[in-house]
């Protein structure tokens, strides 16, 4: 990592000036995701300052040529590629971050191990658990640094649920029900895009939705043990995006529900639906335990309900913490207290989590998820696919 002078100015006065080295940055995929995580490489470095390492924007790639230089103009990469095989052999890349649809995660993240690259890879590690293993081998026989955008275990609330659980302030664990619940695919004329499309997401809601409750369920409470789910797809065919008149199937979920054992003797409950009217992006978690409970809304991302029955008897109640304070997770980097957070900070919480770990060679887990845990997450996706359509419960490893 090549260094440059950075200095630190504050009140008009340099107090210091630190020696920062730059980290080349290569990003498979320019949509949804990879907008979110370039804006998570360009605001670390302002806010978690001195930053390990400052993100140097070497490369995008996409398919489409003229969308992916304009991509690249707009979030200030210095070239582009059409060929992910010519990012991943880019010597001045040091990441690969994979944004790329579920059915091309596998394939470029164990290009890039093998290449000596560290890979950050979105969620869910494959569109199959065959695929998943092998990323997980090919990172692991590599040693390169690896990690699975679960950005959820990056929200301060969702921290400090996991500092409370591991404090006992709950006691024991007896109940996990998390639901994630979305609304945006409700209107049969909806295209059928390609996350409706198993060849390429692998799975529907329970993928995409479930891949997140099923990951922080393992954050915060333990493996899981054995599940029993069913999976139903309600609109069963949709326009084709390239010709509107035909129509092809949808052969993906749009929702499922699960019961789960946890091997810590806990059980719970898991739900994702695309087809919850009013709900826009609404995980709800309740974590229930001998001493008290913790309930989690992703929509009011900034607080966490907490239950103690230590408490007096007589101001017994669940109570609202507002999680922006400086003692709170990552809070000290951003604004004074009150002044809330957003969705794609979470994407600059982890960006800068597998940074530091890159540059000071820490270990990524357990406070991230590596592709081991994408790994244990594909497993329970698979039994709870497998378990839909056998109609009983499946055994995990």
């Amino acid at each position: 990592m090549p260094e440059k002078e950075v200095g630190f100015v504050r009140m008009g006065k340099v107090e210091r000036a630190e020696k920062i080295g730059e980290i080349g940055v290569g990003i498979l995929g320019y949509a949804f995701m990879g907008k979110a995580h370039t804006n998570g490489y360009k605001k670390m470095p302002i806010f978690f300052y001195p930053p390990p390492a400052i993100p140097r924007l070497i490369a995008i790639c996409g398919r489409t040529e003229e969308a992916v230089a304009e991509a690249a103009r707009r979030y200030g990469f210095e070239t582009y590629y059409t060929d992910w095989k010519k990012l991943i052999a880019d010597e001045r890349i040091e990441i690969v971050d994979n944004c790329l649809p579920n059915n091309m995660h596998a394939k470029p993240c164990i290009a890039a191990a093998e290449a000596g690259k560290n890979v950050l890879c979105e969620k869910p590690l494959a569109a199959t658990l065959e695929d998943a293993r092998a990323a997980y081998e090919a990172v692991e026989k590599a040693g390169v640094k690896n990690m699975v955008a679960f950005n959820y275990r990056f929200v301060p609330a969702i921290r400090l649920a996991k500092k409370l659980i591991d404090e006992g302030f709950i006691g024991k664990i007896l109940q996990y029900r998390a639901v994630y619940l979305q609304e945006w695919i409700m209107d049969p004329n909806f295209p059928l895009v390609w996350r409706l499309r198993k060849s390429v997401a692998g799975s529907g809601a329970l993928g995409d939705l479930g891949a997140h409750i099923i990951d922080l369920a393992r954050f915060l409470v333990g493996e899981i043990k054995a599940v029993c789910g069913m999976m139903e797809t309600f609109i069963k065919e949709r326009p084709l995006p390239e010709n509107p008149q035909k129509k092809g199937k949808v052969d993906v979920d749009d929702a499922f529900i699960a019961m789960v054992r946890f091997k810590n003797g806990a059980i719970g409950s898991l739900e994702a639906s695309r087809f919850c009217a009013g709900r826009k992006n609404y995980q709800r978690i309740e974590i229930h335990g001998t001493e008290g409970s913790i309930i989690f809304n992703l929509e009011r991302l900034n607080e966490l309900e907490v239950y103690s029955r230590r408490d007096p008897e007589d101001r017994m109640g669940f109570r609202n913490i507002l999680v922006t304070e400086t003692v709170h997770p990552f809070m000290e980097h951003w604004w004074p207290h009150g002044h809330i957070i957003g969705w794609e900070h979470t994407f600059v919480h982890e960006i800068y989590h597998f940074i530091d770990c890159i540059v000071n060679d820490k270990p990524v887990a357990p406070m991230a998820a590596t592709f081991y845990d994408g790994l244990k997450c594909q497993e329970v996706l698979n039994a709870i696919e497998e378990s839909s359509q056998k109609g009983r419960w499946i055994e995990l490893q």
